[in-house]
């Protein structure tokens, strides 16, 4: 059961993604889109916690490290919608499976967590794997890259800033603030460069996105209350499958050999971390258990 609801969920983000792109593709501005993607979501947040829990939702026990952690959500999410006005999605969703090497650097100073040689290696590994996809050298370099590399590394303070957080607060408060701290700052923003939608299929991209959003992290959530993190952070990983998949059905685009080359490289060594960090987990529980 949590396998399967962290794949509708992965399917969800998917779908988030490919409408993002659909979106700004058609000139809709990009923090446009990502304003409507958390109002949207905010409104559901509100809807369905709001009757049930009161105004508590919006009681946290770390109100600091809450809104910083929405806040690097949001400039994720800003970053890749602006992104992928330039880039292909496969493109952006490769440079994003970097982030399990940036969590692993960054539990270092921040979560005091040692990091050894074998994990160091597939780190570096996977940076080749971005490089691969990146390709500096070439005369075709897109330096909008650089968008999918400063999302990739707002994702990855996100992850670690849930690590920090994770306990403090029910989800019905997670939800609020990842919603609403997003909605907040973009309000007094998105006025100057709103653009009125063209047709209802925008207007409805627009509405969907939002609940695409809300669903996904619905039951990415759900999904924990049936198997652990462990079990389930390698379905991370068919993202790529539906992404593929959307990006050649809806935008006539596949993956280039060098993106292909660089994703098998990252993903391997994404794989490769969160199998070593399972292994050191057990060995830590077993170690415990002896005492």
């Amino acid at each position: 059961m949590g396998l399967s609801l962290m794949l509708v969920a992965f399917f969800c983000f998917a779908v988030m993604d490919t409408t993002a792109k659909w979106l700004v593709v058609a000139a809709i501005p990009s923090l446009q889109v990502a304003f409507l993607r958390y109002f949207v979501n905010f409104i559901w947040v509100l809807l369905i916690y709001l009757p049930r829990n009161g105004f508590s939702i919006m009681r946290s026990n770390a109100p600091h490290l809450q809104v910083l952690r929405a806040c690097l959500l949001f400039s994720g999410t800003a970053f890749n919608f602006t992104a992928l006005k330039y880039l292909p999605l496969t493109t952006s969703i490769a440079i994003f499976f970097a982030s399990p090497m940036v969590v692993c650097l960054l539990s270092i100073p921040i979560l005091k967590e040692k990091v050894g040689i074998k994990r160091f290696a597939a780190i570096f590994v996977g940076f080749i794997g971005v490089l691969i996809i990146v390709a500096p050298w070439g005369d075709e370099f897109d330096y909008h890259i650089f968008l999918a590399i400063a999302a990739m590394l707002g994702a990855s303070g996100y992850f670690v800033m849930s690590r920090v957080v994770a306990g403090r607060d029910t989800n019905s408060v997670v939800q609020f603030y990842c919603a609403g701290v997003p909605t907040m700052l973009l309000l007094p923003v998105v006025w100057s460069l709103w653009q009125w939608p063209s047709s209802n299929l925008e207007w409805s991209l627009l509405v969907l996105i939002g609940s695409f959003a809300m669903l996904g992290h619905s039951a990415l959530t759900l999904a924990h209350r049936f198997a652990e993190a462990s079990v389930l952070a390698p379905t991370v990983y068919s993202q790529i499958i539906y992404i593929t998949l959307f990006s050649w059905l809806i935008f006539d685009s596949v993956p280039t050999l060098s993106t292909a080359v660089g994703i098998v490289v990252i993903v391997g060594s994404g794989i490769y971390i969160w199998n070593r960090e399972r292994v050191l987990q057990k060995d830590h529980s077993a170690r415990a258990a002896v005492r």
